[in-house]
């Protein structure tokens, strides 16, 4: 098949929804379809083979974060060049909501689209005001899909219509195989709590968190808070009040997430809004590793109504650190969390994944083409009786 996926957001600054691209992206082409991605970046920027510019991006603060989005004129130019010399069977959208590239494909593509919804959390002034301009434009997608029930739920209460689920996905191989650090590694009097996220979102949790570390502490003096994402290092310091229990690790690769997720004893997961998802989560169960999160709705569903790892109230630092000490003084509770984690984390493996979203292709194409013979059918001209 040959597929193309565009995704409105820089790979300049990844995030949840490029590295989802990506991966997809990646598992497709190990499959032997023809893939190729759209993506706003700057023309320099180092991208996979397989991923195209769709030129330099600009920081818009958007959907409760700051996204890095492409549009105009000169955007639009190469989208139509890029849809005109791809010549997809399948055109996938994620976000066709967003104002940048997969809008713009959006409405100059023909044939067969896809469109994944990742947000949970749609209360753009700037949408809704142009949401009327966007509905005919909606009408040309065949079939929507959304990363998890809270996605298609926002979906069908802010836009209308239904999307089946189809989650996000990971390398589960990747994490249950990734080899721990001894310098991230815990022990009995000195374990690892980790934590992955933007460090200037407070939605991801860093405030829950700050003040969770000193609660820890109290009961095992020698815990470990390791802190690993993006953001102001100065001010996410000023946070706390136990800045001796934390360590700040910065930005990390792909590699170094999953040695980090892998050497750690707990993975905490403080956020307070605005998840659909929850892919670290998964990636922490596929490591191995315990997890405590907050009870958001995405998260309860990821993680099986707790079965596969501790809920703790939203918000609640209290609530939060009886979680993270639970798992930290019991290792037998420990492990059977981490293993019921490892076993649910299967669910979202690629594989399984992707084939979900090639059935979704299969469908529409089937659809596309069981209508083209209609309407050809339709053209021939009548049969002519004996003697006509």
């Amino acid at each position: 098949m040959r597929i193309g996926i565009v995704c409105p957001y820089s790979f300049d600054v990844p995030g949840g929804v490029q590295f989802h691209v990506r991966d997809l992206a990646q598992h497709l082409l190990s499959l032997g379809h023809h893939v190729r991605v759209l993506a706003p970046a700057d023309d320099d920027a180092a991208l996979p083979p397989f991923i195209d510019s769709a030129g330099r991006a600009v920081a818009v603060p958007y959907n409760g974060s700051v996204a890095r989005l492409s549009f105009g004129p000169l955007t639009a130019a190469r989208v139509r060049r890029w849809l005109t010399e791809g010549a997809f069977d399948v055109l996938h959208l994620h976000e066709p909501l967003s104002p940048s590239v997969s809008m713009l494909a959006l409405w100059a593509a023909e044939g067969p689209i896809v469109a994944t919804f990742h947000t949970a959390n749609l209360r753009s002034r700037a949408m809704q005001a142009a949401f009327p301009l966007l509905r005919p434009s909606l009408e040309k997608i065949a079939a929507r899909i959304a990363v998890s029930e809270d996605a298609r739920r926002t979906l069908v209460e802010h836009i209308g219509g239904d999307a089946v689920v189809v989650p996000n996905g990971v390398f589960v191989d990747d994490f249950a195989g990734a080899a721990p650090r001894p310098e991230w590694s815990g022990t009995p009097e000195r374990p690892v709590v980790a934590f992955v996220g933007r460090l200037d979102e407070a939605r991801k949790g860093l405030p829950v968190l700050c003040e969770v570390v000193p609660r820890v502490r109290a009961v095992l003096p020698g815990a470990r808070f390791l802190v690993a994402g993006r953001g102001d290092l100065a001010a996410a310091r000023a946070l706390l009040a136990d800045p001796a229990g934390v360590e700040f690790l910065g930005p990390v690769d792909d590699a170094a997430k999953q040695a980090l997720l892998a050497s750690a004893d707990v993975y905490l997961a403080p956020h307070t809004g605005g998840e659909s998802f929850g892919i670290v989560l998964v990636e922490a169960m596929a490591a191995g590793t315990a997890v405590a999160a907050s009870d958001l709705g995405a998260f309860r569903r990821v993680l099986d109504d707790g079965d596969a790892g501790v809920l703790f109230a939203t918000g609640d630092a209290d609530a939060a650190a009886a979680a993270v000490l639970g798992l930290l003084t019991d290792p037998s509770r420990r492990a059977e969390v981490a293993a019921a984690g490892q076993r649910v984390a299967r669910r979202y493996d690629w594989p399984v994944v992707a084939g979900e979203v090639l059935a979704v292709y299969d469908t529409i194409r089937t659809g596309v083409a069981a209508h083209a013979r209609v309407v050809a059918d339709r053209r021939l001209p009548a049969p002519r009786g004996p003697g006509a």
